[in-house]
């Protein structure tokens, strides 16, 4: 259950969904498996997670996720004026 700012620097508190974003993120949890019904064939268990960010961390972070390192808060880039 998300209770508050998945910032670590930061301390606020999640109370409505309208204020800041929320984030479904899909994980594998490593090295856990279940066997299909289909074929018998053993595939990765997939696991959901949520995240939030309040609206000031929203406006310059986003939540990212990369397998063996697993879920980060980072700064988001900004679109150079020649990009488009």
């Amino acid at each position: 259950m998300v209770s508050k700012c998945a910032n670590p620097e930061c301390g606020n508190t999640f109370l409505y969904f309208h204020k800041g974003k929320l984030f479904r993120i899909e994980t594998s949890a490593p090295g856990t498996h279940e066997t299909s019904d289909d074929n018998g064939m053993k595939k990765p268990v997939r696991h959901l997670e949520f995240f939030w960010l309040c609206d000031d961390c929203a406006g310059k972070m986003t939540i990212a996720f990369a397998r063996g390192a697993g879920v980060s808060v980072c700064p988001k880039f900004a679109r150079s004026a020649s990009a488009g």
